[in-house]
């Protein structure tokens, strides 16, 4: 590993690149067969409704893969992992895009999923690897920039993949991508970390060191109530079909440019909150943005039920909505993470598989919910964020001393 104080400019903007694209494979994987939906229902005989369950089984593939990865990533170090989860995402990923039935891409969806999870899981851990607790908010951002890129681009290039070739050939894309990133974690990522044989691969030890970190409170309130906060993203993802082309009755391009449009929201509460990190603690800026988030959440619930919002009115409300996911994520990802250093692995696996399969669960009430435009969407944005307030609230006084330095957990305990 080279040292950040002996990395030059060059090193770091591949490091972080090649971070930030380990990152995008989920996303790119939610968002760029977003378009397809009416397509892909079609040909497999169901409804857009039902076809949105693929993205919340898709988040809870990803959730069940965090745990797995975590252990796997401590034990053996952060590249073989890689490659053998970016591998079997590959097949999954192909798979997906020979399925005849709705069953079976739902099931291959989740399989998807939890092998592709490894890289997300992989590029926190190593944010923690090469970056001081100070430093991580501010690197995350970065991440969240590049990450951003991916509802930019992804549902305009399926929905043009898609008139092309056909939705299938989206999948055939997707696995290219995969192999494209992996090439370059092997040609130029170095190792983040070497191999640590003390970390035990039975199930008990890993149990007991799940719960170890769990027993954190500084972990545990900020995993929960930042993943309530961030998981409007994940309502917005699975209902966002429903809003624009159900609701709107929008056509599957100019979904893509909404989606496209809505996603610059991310990418500039991202880069707002690399200048904010410079100023206050990650701490200070997550509470204020909970503030932000359940009023608008609220003014949207409130117009939404009393048919006072068009398109416009609705744009704007999600984009001030996915802003505050963008800004509450890297601040409490950072601030739950602090504490460890050895166990960064299992530590980032957990917070993910938290976050995943919460935000998951939360996502597929979209799909339940049968009622066309944007009332589940807006309701369940609603409820997160209410209970995110009250997490952060009812538990915060728990943390009376925040970690900012590197403390190993079996210090600790």
């Amino acid at each position: 590993m080279i040292p950040a104080a002996n990395r030059n400019k060059q090193q770091e903007f591949l490091l972080i690149f090649i971070i930030g694209l380990l990152n995008t494979i989920g996303p790119f994987s939610i968002d760029m067969y977003l378009p397809a939906f009416p397509e892909i229902a079609g040909e497999l005989h169901t409804n857009i409704q039902t076809i949105s369950l693929s993205v919340s089984t898709y988040f809870l593939g990803f959730a069940a893969g965090q745990i797995l990865y975590g252990p796997l990533l401590d034990r053996f170090g952060r590249k073989i992992p890689l490659y053998i989860g970016l591998g079997c995402y590959i097949i999954a990923t192909l798979a997906c895009g020979l399925s005849g039935t709705t069953a079976v891409f739902l099931s291959m969806r989740f399989l998807q999923a939890l092998s592709g999870s490894v890289g997300a899981v992989a590029a926190l851990a190593m944010v923690r690897d090469f970056y001081p607790p100070s430093r991580s908010a501010s690197i995350i951002s970065f991440l969240i920039l590049i990450i951003s890129l991916s509802p930019m681009l992804a549902p305009g290039a399926g929905s043009f993949v898609a008139a092309a070739f056909g939705w299938r050939s989206i999948f055939i894309t997707l696995a290219s991508i995969a192999f494209i990133v992996m090439l370059l974690v092997f040609i130029f990522l170095p190792q983040a970390k070497p191999p640590d044989v003390s970390v035990s691969l039975r199930p008990k030890p890993i149990i007991i060191n799940f719960k170890n970190i769990l027993s954190q409170p500084q972990f545990y309130v900020y995993t929960l109530a930042g993943t309530f906060s961030f998981a409007a993203l994940f309502v917005y993802v699975a209902g966002s079909p429903g809003i624009f082309m159900d609701g709107f009755a929008v056509s599957a391009k100019i979904y893509g440019g909404i989606f496209a449009l809505l996603s610059v929201g991310f990418i500039g509460a991202s880069q707002l909150n690399h200048a904010l990190t410079r100023r206050y603690k990650s701490q200070k800026i997550f509470r204020a943005v909970i503030v932000i988030q359940i009023v608008t959440a609220a003014l949207f619930f409130t117009g939404v039920i009393n048919n006072w919002y068009g398109l416009a009115a609705t744009l704007v409300f999600l984009f001030i909505i996915l802003g505050c996911a963008g800004l509450s994520y890297p601040n409490a990802a950072a601030v739950a993470l602090a504490p460890f250093a050895r166990n960064a692995g299992s530590a980032s696996a957990l917070l993910g598989f938290i976050q995943m399969g919460i935000g998951g669960l939360l996502s597929s009430a979209v799909g339940f919910i049968k009622i066309k435009g944007s009332f589940p969407a807006s309701l369940l944005i609603l409820i997160t964020s209410v209970i995110a307030a009250v997490i952060l609230l009812a538990t915060e006084g728990r943390v009376h001393n925040t970690v900012e330095a590197e403390v190993d957990i079996n210090v600790l305990h």
